[in-house]
């Protein structure tokens, strides 16, 4: 039997680096940088909508973190 630890860790923010940042061979082009953050806002949106259709109707939404 495995014994349960409870080490919740909190989530991570997740970004792209500034592109001086990163070294030369994995740097992105304009065009691949711009469609990872607009995929990345798209994501945040899905999770946003989630999150909203798990509240019931009149409640508060919960008070989001500081990043």
């Amino acid at each position: 039997m495995a014994l349960s630890t409870d080490t919740t860790q909190a989530p991570e923010q997740l970004a792209l680096l500034s592109p001086g940042d990163v070294p030369l061979q994995f740097r992105l082009d304009s065009r691949t940088r711009l469609t990872g953050l607009a995929h990345i806002a798209a994501i945040k949106a899905q999770l946003a909508a989630k999150a909203a259709e798990r509240q019931p109707i009149g409640s508060p939404a919960p008070a989001r973190r500081a990043a």
